[in-house]
């Protein structure tokens, strides 16, 4: 029909998208007005209007954030790469690579399963291979639609305090793979509401992406490296229940004349499958250099049993755990119950606690 606009719905997670697909340039990309996650499952039938949230603060229109790119699936995203994720549907910015190694127990090739002990934990070999993934900040507008699913204070510091236990959290920032950026051009300047965006990028319009690095980012870079370095990436399946495991050392400190480590740990849950499964119980072994080994058993994940489904099929959440050694092992399981009622154990990938060796002063907040 003349003067209509073809466009289909992209689901991703609980977040509706849509996507235009008439025009040259490719396929446009549309949010509900005031957040993407405002925009509810009969919004597919409505009619594209170009109103914003201020006109509407309901929420129940679409306005245009950009024009979706072809996914790279060689090489990497450069800074100021504009993107949508795959699994969390939230609007974010490249701001650096990061090459990991990932350990991927799925394709881990077959080998005879030791018995449980505190180096091998009854695990397969597993050897790691390089995976890219990148430091971004998520858009402040997303953030309250996806807290349900995934924190948004992906990264966490020892404050340098004389309180020893007070933790700094930056908000909005995240760690993405690869495989989970849906990369999207925008004509907008600022098209990332995050406090940092303007203090780390710069709009210049004869790039590709037209968003470069200031020097404050290098800087922030460098000075915090230790703290945001992600070097290793544990994944695991079991009953179509993928795990994603991300260990952080954070630093040290003095407790009662002994010395106290700690890391972070970031954990994905993902249902591969169509059926609904709910977290009921976690179960985790933690190993210490020291000698000690604590079980730790408790109902869900830092007070919620989230549920699984098709519409929402991942959730995020990030944990901490201190040693008195410098470096140790944790692995565990979680229980998930089915709708019948009847549950099944997922196992939690073993991964390896380790401090950093050239130990430096942690960082007291954002440095420039």
């Amino acid at each position: 029909m003349a003067g209509c606009v073809a466009r289909r719905a992209l689901t991703v997670g609980s977040r509706w998208w849509s996507r235009s697909l008439a025009g040259a340039r490719g396929p446009r990309l549309y949010c509900a007005a005031g957040g993407a996650g405002a925009f509810p499952p009969a919004a597919t039938t409505m009619t594209r209007r170009h109103l914003s949230s201020r006109n509407r603060p309901e929420g129940k229109v679409l306005e245009t954030v950009g024009v979706f790119e072809v996914p790279k699936q060689n090489g990497k995203y450069e800074t100021g790469q504009l993107f949508l994720h795959s699994i969390f549907g939230y609007r974010g910015v490249v701001l650096f690579p990061w090459q990991a190694r990932l350990y991927d127990r799925d394709v881990a090739s077959a080998a005879p399963e030791k018995a449980e002990n505190p180096a091998g934990h009854g695990s397969k070999e597993v050897k790691g291979k390089t995976h890219t993934y990148y430091q971004v900040l998520i858009d402040a507008r997303d953030c309250p639609h996806i807290s349900q699913r995934s924190q948004t204070e992906a990264v966490t510091f020892l404050a340098n305090h004389d309180d020893s236990r007070a933790l700094y959290a930056i908000p909005g920032l995240d760690y993405v793979s690869h495989e989970d950026i849906l990369p999207y051009t925008s004509t907008d300047q600022v098209p990332i509401q995050h406090e940092l965006f303007e203090r780390f990028l710069l709009y210049d319009q004869t790039k590709a992406p037209p968003f470069v690095a200031r020097e404050t980012l290098r800087a922030w870079q460098e000075k915090n490296h230790p703290w945001l370095e992600l070097s290793d990436v544990h994944r695991e399946t079991t009953e179509n229940i993928r795990v994603t495991v991300i260990p952080f050392y954070m630093g040290m400190r003095e407790a009662q004349n002994s010395h106290v480590y700690w890391w972070r740990y970031c954990i994905r849950l993902e249902n591969l499958d169509s059926d609904v499964v709910q977290l009921r119980e976690r179960h985790w072994r933690i190993f210490s250099l020291s000698g000690t080994l604590e079980t730790v058993r408790g109902r869900g994940v830092v007070g919620r049993e989230p549920v699984l489904s098709k519409e929402q099929p991942a959730f995020q959440y990030s944990s901490h755990v201190s040693l008195q050694a410098s470096s140790g092992h944790m692995w565990g399981t979680f229980r998930f119950e089915r709708p019948d009622g009847s549950h099944f154990d997922v196992r939690i990938p073993p991964f390896s606690l380790e401090s950093n060796k050239d130990e430096k002063t942690p960082p007291s907040g954002l440095h420039w």
